[in-house]
């Protein structure tokens, strides 16, 4: 079984910022691991500010970068799991994540969270094909 963790500038930085524990991304067997990944500013890392649509898309862009990353990308993605501070943010979550799986969306769960110790309302992760 072959394993590899992918580094992801600006992504990287924002993690090791924080404190977390954890890779942006594994690659193993043919997959792409996504972490869950929070609206980070793709430059800097800092955490993207702003109402629950422009994290969203920040959120699949990070995504879309870390796949790229790896070697795969959106159109390869299986599996998306959404986390959400408030369920409340269902549909504008909906009509951002649409424009990035225009056709034949991935598999996907949407879970509502109680609160993050960061400041942002949503984080995405995903498995992918490499």
């Amino acid at each position: 079984m072959e394993r590899s963790i992918i580094e992801v500038l600006g992504i990287s930085a924002g993690i090791r910022r924080v404190g977390v524990p954890l890779s942006p991304a594994v690659r193993a067997n043919g997959f792409v691991f996504v972490s869950g990944t929070p609206p980070f500013d793709l430059a800097t890392g800092a955490f993207v500010k702003g109402d629950i649509a422009r994290q969203t898309e920040q959120c699949l862009l990070c995504v879309q970068k870390v796949l790229e990353a790896a070697g795969s990308s959106l159109a390869k993605v299986c599996k998306v799991v959404i986390y959400a501070s408030d369920a409340g943010h269902y549909a504008r979550i909906n009509e951002v994540y649409a424009r990035f799986f225009p056709e034949a969306p991935p598999a996907r769960s949407f879970v509502p969270v109680a609160a993050w110790p960061f400041d942002f309302d949503i984080e995405i992760e995903c498995v992918a094909l490499a």
